[in-house]
């Protein structure tokens, strides 16, 4: 299934799910605000998605951290990208199939940036092991650069007085203390938003209507296949990268592409062979 041009006539500039989608997480935005300020309750600590080994974690945040937004900036930009491409989707898969790929795809980004978290954990755990073998200022230094730099100068009058005596074993202990607690921080920082999804919509716009015209900066013209390419690759790029001050869940980002370039795949070959 293949469109090259979308024309809208006929079509509603605003279906039902993509309504009911922006209705729910605008809904929930100001609600978490609202308990926020009236319960003193942070709704993300309950519905953001937590790494699986945090006590903060819960099956259905897999699901429920896609309705959750970091700011406003966050969701109008995200319900502005799903009113944009999933309006044209959805008109064309009808209702059913959209919410489908939409769930699938930000379901499928959850699981993929978990992963990546369970990686970097795993490289977090065999550093903590040679940490403990050969303790000591430079050794808990290097460690806090390389896996928390930006708590370093929570940490930096401790290791100040550590250097003074590099002998103290209770300094041994409060390191191990300390990296236990940075351990504990990383894994309760949830993620939140519609990206996952949304980019999941933005590749299957640009598998269907390769050669619509996108203008970025409301100016660039851009075939839809390119600006897709593009930003898959810039993408793969920031997450390798991980700008240690960048808070973007860029994995989170591919994955729903990954899984809606499979899911697109799997549709098409099912309509091929009926």
């Amino acid at each position: 299934m293949a469109y090259e041009q979308y024309r809208p006539t006929g079509f509603r500039v605003l279906p039902p799910v993509v309504k009911n989608l922006i209705i729910i997480n605008v809904l929930m935005f100001m609600g978490t605000y609202a308990v926020g300020y009236a319960f003193d309750i942070n709704l993300v600590d309950y519905l953001g998605l937590h790494y699986v080994q945090s006590e903060k974690f819960n099956p259905f945040q897999f699901i429920s951290y896609m309705f959750m937004h970091g700011g406003f900036s966050h969701i109008f930009f995200n319900m502005f990208a799903l009113w944009m491409f999933g309006n044209v989707l959805e008109n064309v898969w009808g209702g059913k199939r959209f919410l489908t790929y939409y769930m699938v795809t930000g379901i499928g980004a959850a699981l993929i940036q978990t992963f990546v978290t369970w990686l970097g954990f795993n490289g977090i755990d065999r550093d903590v092991s040679n940490y403990l073998v050969s303790p000591g200022p430079d050794a808990f230094v290097a460690f806090v650069n390389e896996h928390f730099p930006l708590y370093y100068n929570q940490i930096s009058g401790f290791v100040s007085s550590w250097n003074a005596n590099p002998a103290d074993g209770a300094m041994v202990q409060n390191s191990i203390q300390y990296i236990h607690e940075l351990i504990q921080l990383k894994m309760d920082i949830p993620t939140v938003g519609a990206s996952g999804a949304i980019f999941g919509v933005l590749l299957a716009f640009g598998m269907m209507f390769p050669n619509s015209l996108l203008y970025v900066f409301f100016a660039i013209p851009v075939k839809a296949k390119y600006f897709v390419m593009a930003y898959g690759a810039l993408e793969i790029y920031l997450g390798i990268a991980n700008n240690p001050g960048d808070n973007v869940a860029h994995f989170a980002h591919l994955g729903g592409m990954v899984f809606g370039f499979f899911l697109i795949k799997y549709w098409n070959k099912r309509i091929r062979y009926r």
